[in-house]
């Protein structure tokens, strides 16, 4: 199994976007997983998979307040592992009551994938002080986000 490194596929895949503007918690979903779709990692129904999959079980991707990681099952149109991150403008709210403005989009082709590489990276990023602020704080310049 070969590891899939978040650094490597938001640059490779060129699925970052930043300030980006959605009415809704399904809105910021289908924002997230575009740029997945653009590279081919996904099939287009993904993201409506992970809409239904919400409606059924609750944002059970929201990881704190201000951060979710949408994703939906490897048979839901998952190609390849790859991931997007995108920022809101302003951020949209789910059932849970918890606001959202960055969403990094997850396609993993296995539990495995998910489990044992995505969220570790996943979690080790938003363990950075106020990576929040920080990333939303971005800018793109020549394919790299840099801090203001």
């Amino acid at each position: 199994m070969e590891s899939v490194s978040l650094k490597k596929s938001l640059l490779d895949n060129h699925s970052i976007r930043l300030n980006e503007k959605a009415a809704t918690w399904q809105e910021a979903v289908l924002k997230a997983v575009a740029p997945l779709v653009e590279s081919g990692a996904v099939d287009s129904r993904y993201g409506e998979a992970i809409i239904q999959s919400t409606e059924k079980f609750g944002p059970y991707y929201v990881l704190m307040e201000g951060m979710a990681m949408p994703h939906a099952r490897p048979e839901d149109g998952v190609y390849r592992d790859a991931f997007s991150l995108i920022t809101l403008e302003k951020p949209v709210q789910f059932s849970d009551g918890k606001s959202v403005e960055v969403l990094v989009a997850l396609a993993a082709t296995s539990n495995d994938i998910h489990t044992g590489i995505a969220i570790p990276q996943i979690v080790a990023l938003f363990e950075i002080e106020e990576i929040i602020k920080k990333i939303k704080g971005s800018k793109k310049r020549s394919g790299c986000l840099t801090a203001n």
